[in-house]
């Protein structure tokens, strides 16, 4: 007679000891505190190396590293290149390259990045309606007026418009539609440079939506501005289609 088997004992799941973070960025977390509750103001100099180690009782190859790790991320800069170290704000560029570099590597499509355009740009009109100065309702006229009338190359005619929704966001006075649909704004251009390319029909439908942005701008409208980005965004989603290219296309490269 064969003996029962024993059941089979289960041991508590089993933990990683906790990795302890390097000391540097223990300090860049502190100083980066002190920065983003605005104790710490941008254009602000910071104290010497020798000050601020005896300040935070650290040796200096330590704070040297957790100040390069600031710098990096945007928060410190040595302006004109020299020694002192002052307060920054993080340059959209380099937040706006990191964000798009993220949805590249996610896998995110053009189809995705037009159901975010249309859920944000209509938005930003709006405000931009709502807000724009007069001297920023002339330059979004003049801006469209360099994409009307046809001169230069098709890229330089896609880095105007990229400048066009660029300066409606600056309308918002709202650095979080600023910093929200600049990523966007980046990669939709290699589909737009395509578009303009292929679609001769392509340059007079955007002209013709810039124009009437401009015209709901100034006169105040924000539904009509909504209404007219609207329409926008979802005509370069057909010029992208109509160029024989996929939604599915992932974002990032040249279509």
């Amino acid at each position: 007679m064969q003996a029962k088997a024993k059941p089979v004992q289960t041991s508590p799941a089993s933990f990683r000891p906790l990795k302890r973070s390097p000391a540097y960025l223990k300090l860049a977390e502190v100083i980066r505190g002190r920065i983003l509750a605005g104790e710490l103001a941008p254009g602000e100099a910071l104290p010497t190396e020798t000050a601020l180690a005896a300040q935070l009782c650290v040796n200096r190859s330590t704070l040297r590293e957790a100040l390069r790790h600031l710098q990096s991320a945007g928060l410190l800069e040595r302006p004109g290149g020299g020694k002192k170290l002052v307060i920054a704000r993080p340059a959209l560029e380099g937040l706006s390259h990191g964000v798009s570099a993220a949805l590249t590597l996610h896998g995110a499509r053009f189809a995705d990045v037009w159901e975010a355009l249309l859920a944000v740009e209509p938005a930003i009109a709006a405000a931009a309606a709502r807000r724009a100065t007069a001297a920023q309702r002339g330059e979004l006229r003049a801006l469209a007026a360099t994409f009307a009338d046809g001169q230069g190359a098709d890229q330089d005619r896609v880095v105007t418009v990229g400048n066009f929704f660029r300066l409606l966001g600056a309308c918002t006075s709202n650095p979080v539609f600023v910093v929200a649909h600049e990523p966007l704004i980046r990669l939709l251009e290699p589909g737009l440079a395509r578009i303009i390319n292929v679609l001769p029909q392509a340059p007079r439908r955007i002209a013709d939506a810039q124009a009437a942005l401009c015209t709901a701008l100034e006169a105040g409208n924000p539904d009509e501005a909504a209404r007219w980005m609207r329409r926008h965004i979802e005509d370069f989603r057909r010029g992208f289609e109509h160029a024989g290219l996929s939604p599915d296309t992932v974002v990032g490269g040249a279509p």
